[in-house]
């Protein structure tokens, strides 16, 4: 097979060395960086596009890489993460690792011969079978858009939704379903900073209507997403039509910032012509808010177990009986615009404030 081009991406100097060593030796691999960052190496896929990236547990747990992966889909990089647990650790509810078609765990003990044998089988296979594998993230499928509604358009409705671990892909597959005049949508996608601008150009080349990062004072109206991810400060919605954002500087809540709670809080006043669904993602926030918008009469969904990424986010909320269906990822777009469409028009009369 051709040469297989790679990126070592681990913060610590010795690992890193000892893996470039090991692999000096091998003509079939060619590493053409070495780097200790995400942004680093998001600079050096993006320049030398490599076959395959190894990269330390550490760096793929952290917020950016996520972004990083969906920016770089179409480059088809395969992503060796090197667990930093023992005992197989990673294979916990909270890892993503065997959940992605491009992430392929490896032991932190691994011998030279094995780490290439590992090359060779994945990228032997990505180059061989391509896009025509059975194993196809949700951001490469070819997603059929329904026609919406009729009565969608003299709703009133409007969209919330909350993301967190596996949400980019998540976040591709509900919004690729909405039509250019969808409702006002307003998301939450923790990622740390540095890539909220970057996901957003990503969501908006993917989605008919336009996707925009939420600034603070803009209103928000049909055919618009407004985007928080990365930023210090939490989106809150305000009343009036189209409506308004308002960015609120403060500490974090639920251990984010920003924090789909926060947003989810700010619309209850709303919440009879809200619908709000709540993806994939560790942890518990956006939990509380969408029992709140629950109990309050919005239209709530959850995605289920099979189809998240980390059934972190959506199992908290279904233990608070927050959501009116738990459903696979495939369905929650479609259904998002159907309850929209039942919305009825006095419904509008309500306005939510901040």
């Amino acid at each position: 097979m051709s040469t297989i081009t790679l990126i070592i991406a681990v913060p610590d100097m010795g690992l890193r060395r000892k893996i470039a060593t090991d692999l000096c030796a091998a003509p079939m691999v060619q590493i053409i960086s070495e780097t200790r960052d995400l942004m680093a190496t998001y600079t050096e896929v993006e320049e030398k596009t490599p076959m395959a990236v190894v990269i330390s547990g550490q760096l793929a747990r952290e917020p950016e890489f996520e972004v990083m992966r969906a920016l770089f889909s179409a480059l088809d990089v395969r992503w060796l993460v090197i667990s930093d647990q023992t005992g197989g650790g990673w294979r916990d509810q909270e890892s993503p690792w065997e959940r992605n078609s491009d992430l392929f765990p490896i032991s932190g003990s691994i011998s030279g011969a094995e780490l290439i044998e590992r090359l060779q089988t994945v990228t032997r296979r990505s180059r061989r079978h391509g896009a025509a594998s059975g194993a196809v993230s949700p951001a490469r499928q070819t997603i059929t858009n329904p026609a919406p509604p009729a009565e969608m358009a003299d709703s009133g409705a409007f969209i919330l939704i909350g993301a967190s671990t596996g949400g980019v892909d998540a976040l591709i597959s509900v919004l690729s379903c909405f039509p250019p005049d969808c409702p006002p949508t307003f998301i939450v996608q923790h990622t740390g900073g540095g890539f909220g601008e970057s996901l957003t150009r990503l969501l908006d080349r993917q989605c008919a209507a336009e996707v925009r990062a939420a600034r603070d004072g803009d209103r928000i109206g049909r055919g618009q997403i407004a985007l928080a991810a990365g930023s210090r400060a939490h989106m809150r919605l305000g009343g009036g039509r189209p409506m308004r954002i308002t960015l609120l500087a403060g500490t974090p809540i639920s251990g984010h910032m920003p924090s789909v709670d926060a947003m989810f809080q700010s619309a209850v006043p709303g919440a009879s012509r809200a619908v709000a669904a709540l993806l994939t993602g560790m942890g518990r926030d956006g939990a509380r808010g969408l029992k709140a918008l629950h109990d309050a009469g919005a239209c709530t969904i959850a995605q289920d177990e099979a189809t998240s990424t980390v059934y972190g986010m959506p199992r908290a909320a279904m233990e608070l009986d927050a959501a009116r269906r738990c459903l696979p990822l495939q369905k929650i777009g479609p259904e998002i615009l159907r309850a929209c469409a039942a919305i009825p028009p006095r419904a509008t009369q309500r306005r939510a404030t901040t």
